[in-house]
């Protein structure tokens, strides 16, 4: 996950719709069970899927009251919290 990404698709939610993203990763979910896909071509999937269920969660934050910079900053100490465990 990359901060400056996720605070760019908040941006976008923001700015649109938080539906567009959650579109986006239905089609991206769905675009994976394609079998010739290569591994890199996955991974970098899996990254845009990750960040942007991250960008998802820092709107709900935000939405929830919190500011861009709290929910941002959260979010990435829950991220590396859990990975720390």
């Amino acid at each position: 996950m990359k901060l400056p990404v996720i605070k760019h698709l908040v941006n976008f939610a923001e700015t649109n719709d938080i539906d567009y993203l959650h579109e986006t990763i239905e089609t991206l979910e769905y675009l994976i069970e394609l079998d010739s896909l290569k591994d890199e071509e996955l991974d970098v999937i899996g990254e845009l899927l990750s960040n942007m269920s991250g960008a998802i969660e820092v709107h709900k934050m935000i939405k929830e009251g919190k500011t861009k910079t709290e929910a941002l900053n959260g979010f990435m100490s829950r991220v590396l919290g859990s990975i720390d465990k």
